[in-house]
């Protein structure tokens, strides 16, 4: 580098070859005597600041500069003897890289709490990049680097991380009222919390270059909600859906072969007639493709031909001999007792049930009393 001539000329120029650090001293031992005449190269994109007596004097852009100190070659060495040997003229560069440092991360470490208008408190994880670049160096190395001879983005990553996610959390709060409004707003929200760190970022001397918002992460569960709402925006038709879907289970068991398909298959399809037997129609219900009148079942209330013996949703027989009093179950020849109540049957065991209108006789009736038919 050129630092260390005791009688010669220093020539001072560096290379940062890591492309992390923001700034480079020289001499990296610490201040050194550097004489008048020493030539300094600046990169374009570096800039140089002279530190000669403890302070700031001057600072270099791009080019060959030749640097004024009161260290003259040789004389200033034989005038050094009373302080051993030692100038003390001190004197150093700090080199500044001027480039943009990209591919910064910020990220929660920790869920962040966020109240959400529609799901109320939930915690979110946010993660994204960031990238900045040195506009004030005298300000980065007065405020962050101080007498250190090297500072690399690693040693301040941390710091602004905190920083970001720190604002991140305000400014969430104050701009977004729901997780479902997040989709496509990842740009607005990048765009206004840089604009809110510009402040903090520039007290050291640094510009937010750019930042980036990648991911915005609830936990499982309302993520599960939300993926839960979005189907249901796509679905028009519940009932339709749920019959397709059972449609499609039922081929899916078909199709794999085992037994446990089998019997899935099995309990599907005995499920489908009730699910199918609400669809919408129009005028008296009718048998599909039969004309057939249609009756509602007196134990589970679905529609069923007229003319069926039992439901065939619930088993219940429809061709009454015996009926209960008191909740109507269908009652097995001699019974005493309703097997769904408990009511005894023997007060009624003489009468006489109509075959047309099922309704109750008195013994020994020869026409009911409700429809007026033969018995």
């Amino acid at each position: 580098m050129g630092v260390d001539n005791v009688f010669l000329l220093e020539a001072l120029e560096w290379f940062d070859e890591s492309g992390k650090e923001l700034l480079h001293r020289l001499p990296e031992q610490g201040s050194g005597e550097i004489k008048f005449g020493a030539q300094l190269t600046v990169r374009e994109s570096q800039a140089a600041v002279l530190f000669y007596k403890g302070k700031a004097c001057d600072a270099y852009g791009p080019g060959r500069h030749t640097l004024k100190t009161g260290n003259i070659p040789i004389l200033t060495k034989l005038l050094s003897a009373p302080w051993g040997m030692i100038s003390p003229l001190r004197a150093e560069i700090f080199f500044i890289n001027l480039k943009v440092f990209t591919d910064l991360k910020w990220g929660t470490r920790d869920p962040v709490a966020f109240r959400d208008a529609e799901l109320g408190l939930v915690r979110l994880r946010a993660h994204g990049v960031f990238n900045i670049r040195v506009a004030q160096p005298v300000l980065l190395i007065n405020s962050l680097a101080g007498t250190m001879g090297r500072y690399t983005t690693e040693q301040v990553e941390d710091y602004l991380r905190q920083v970001i996610v720190s604002r991140f959390n305000d400014y969430l709060g104050e701009h977004l009222k729901s997780l479902f409004d997040l989709p496509g707003r990842f740009d607005d929200i990048a765009e206004g919390l840089q604009q809110r760190l510009a402040q903090d970022f520039a007290r050291f001397g640094l510009v937010l270059d750019g930042l980036y918002v990648t991911s915005i992460t609830p936990p499982e569960e309302v993520q599960q909600a939300i993926d839960d709402r979005s189907r249901m925006s796509v679905i028009k038709d519940m009932d339709k859906f749920v019959r397709m879907k059972a449609a499609m289970a039922m081929e899916k068991a078909a199709a794999s072969g085992t037994e446990a398909g089998a019997g899935l298959g099995l309990g599907l399809g005995m499920m489908m007639p009730a699910m199918f037997a609400n669809l919408p129609s129009s005028g008296t219900p009718q048998a599909a493709g039969t004309g057939e009148a249609m009756v509602r079942c007196s134990d589970c209330g679905m529609m069923i031909p007229a003319s069926a013996r039992f439901c065939p949703f619930c088993g219940h027989q429809q061709l009454l001999n015996q009926q209960c009093d008191n909740c109507g179950k269908n009652l097995m020849p001699g019974a005493k007792f309703c097997p769904r109540c408990g009511h005894s049957t023997e007060e009624r065991a003489l009468e006489i049930v109509c075959p047309h209108c099922h309704t109750a006789n008195l013994p020994k009736a020869v026409f009911c009393n409700q429809c007026g038919e033969k018995m």
